[in-house]
């Protein structure tokens, strides 16, 4: 398989966004986003998924952190879907399962090229160290719309809302580095009976 990298730069009059991802790497990363908790969650993909991550982002922070969260949503969603390719001899489906102390979250993905977020995590505080944890859905939802992956997110359990946040990205870049796994049995094949995903 090809190398599977990409660099995608989206600019608004909100935000200015560049990512560069390698879907291949090692779980190198580095953000300069303005909005720490982000970061923080961001990371974890990277560790997790063994994915190199780059993102920088100029946002309208001084409003909220609401167009921010949501682009680099949306643009680590464009850099997915271009850096995948053709899926050819892609795993496809992931899953993981991740706990943190008394949390407990499922994520379940689908590189199927059909958008689709469910997502059920009952926060038990509207924040996280002023971060408004409504903005996770915004971010999931920009990622889910531009990767065109069908994604299902659920805490089981858990009372720190901190943990259930973690827990949930942790999951999320452990589903992704097995879906992105290339499987040496498909030969290249495409991982559907429809011949296209």
């Amino acid at each position: 398989m090809s190398e599977r990298t990409a660099f995608v730069e989206r600019n608004t009059l909100e935000t200015q966004v560049k990512a560069s991802i390698n879907l291949d790497g090692t779980g190198k990363a580095r953000f300069a986003i303005g909005v720490p908790f982000l970061e923080h969650m961001l990371d974890q993909i990277a560790r997790h998924g063994l994915i190199d991550l780059d993102i920088e982002c100029n946002g309208d922070t001084h409003i909220d952190d609401h167009h921010t969260v949501e682009d680099v949503g949306i643009t680590l969603g464009q850099a997915f879907t271009k850096a995948v390719g053709d899926k050819k001899g892609m795993t496809r489906y992931g899953h993981s399962y991740v706990p943190l102390d008394e949390a407990l979250s499922r994520v379940v993905i689908d590189f199927s090229g059909r958008p689709g977020l469910t997502m059920n995590v009952p926060f038990t505080r509207a924040t996280v160290g002023g971060f408004d944890v409504d903005l996770f859905q915004e971010f999931f939802q920009g990622f889910v719309n531009h990767a065109q992956v069908t994604l299902h997110i659920d805490t089981l359990r858990g009372t720190n809302t901190h943990h259930q946040i973690e827990t949930v990205f942790k999951a999320f870049g452990r589903a992704l580095r097995m879906a992105l796994t290339v499987d040496e049995r498909m030969a290249g094949q495409m991982p559907s009976t429809k011949g296209c995903l």
